[in-house]
Formats: structure tokens, C-alpha cells, sequence
């Protein structure tokens, strides 16, 4: 197991379980103090190679997952891979897409989907989550007891 986020490190969000992941915007620098072990990419092209292990989400800026199906499976990754390593959630500003996957992480974790928004506004960033159709979407997230979405 690695060391985790700081709790109170920029951008660390302490999902209901207390397992920490860290949501931050690429276009800004990497924060300072410890890096990632494994990161989600969101972004509609692929993101330059990293020294940390990182899997790349096809996600449009303003829109939503190209393939909701590999969302799910990697956004079940991550939250799984959050109690063992220092996770990161990232795409170019840090509030849609991020605030987005944070709150569908927060859905897997026990917050119920009518909730999962304001829940990362509150404790995140309180611009998160941009668009109606990104509320929608985490609304419709499928909770730990439904089944993941079938293909694109």
C-alpha cells in the first residue's frame, strides 16, 4: 500500500468509505507533494504518457462518456484501486468531467445518486459537475446494486 492523498491536499476528496481520491483540472500544473500511483484520464484524446500507471476515458469537454460501459468499469477501477494507491481523476479544467466521475465515484461508494452532486460540490469543488445532461448522467449512474450499462 502506498502512502495516500493528504487530506488536505488541493482538489482531495474524502469519499464516504474515507477512501481519498484527488480530482484536478491538466491544464494547470501538477500540485506539489505526492503524485499519483494511478489516474483516470477524461479527455476526447488520448493524454501524453505519464510516470504513474494512468487509463485514458474517451470523454468530450462539456459532454459525456463516449462509451458509458468502460466508464463504469474504469470508474469501478479506480474506486477499488483508491484503497490501496493515491488516485486521480483529471481532465482539462477539473470541473465537469472531473466533478462528473467524482460524484458517479461517490454513487459506487453509498451516496445515493439524487445526492452524489451536491455531495462533491459541498466537499470538492462547488462548480463541479457543468452541464444538465452531466447531473443527469450521475443521476442515472448505476448504484453498486444495478447492473453496469450495456456498450456505448
Amino acid at each position: 500500500m502506498t502512502a495516500p492523498w493528504p487530506e488536505s491536499a488541493p482538489g482531495v476528496l474524502r469519499l464516504p468509505s474515507g477512501r481519498l481520491v484527488r480530482g484536478r483540472g491538466l491544464r494547470r500544473a501538477l500540485p506539489p507533494g505526492l503524485p499519483p500511483t494511478y489516474a483516470v484520464y477524461l479527455l476526447g484524446k488520448q493524454p501524453p504518457s505519464t510516470p504513474w500507471e494512468a487509463r485514458w476515458l474517451r470523454w468530450p469537454d462539456f459532454r459525456l462518456p463516449s462509451d458509458r460501459a468502460d466508464a463504469h468499469a474504469a470508474l469501478h477501477e479506480a474506486l477499488t484501486r483508491a484503497s490501496t494507491d493515491r488516485v486521480e481523476i483529471a481532465c482539462g479544467g477539473g470541473r465537469g468531467r472531473t466533478g462528473t466521475a467524482l460524484a458517479c465515484l461517490a454513487v459506487l461508494d453509498g451516496v445515493p445518486p439524487a445526492e452524489a452532486v451536491a455531495f462533491v460540490r459541498r466537499h470538492y469543488d462547488r462548480h463541479a459537475v457543468e452541464t444538465p445532461w452531466q447531473r443527469r448522467y450521475v443521476r442515472r449512474f448505476p448504484t453498486p446494486s444495478a447492473p453496469p450499462p450495456q456498450g456505448g
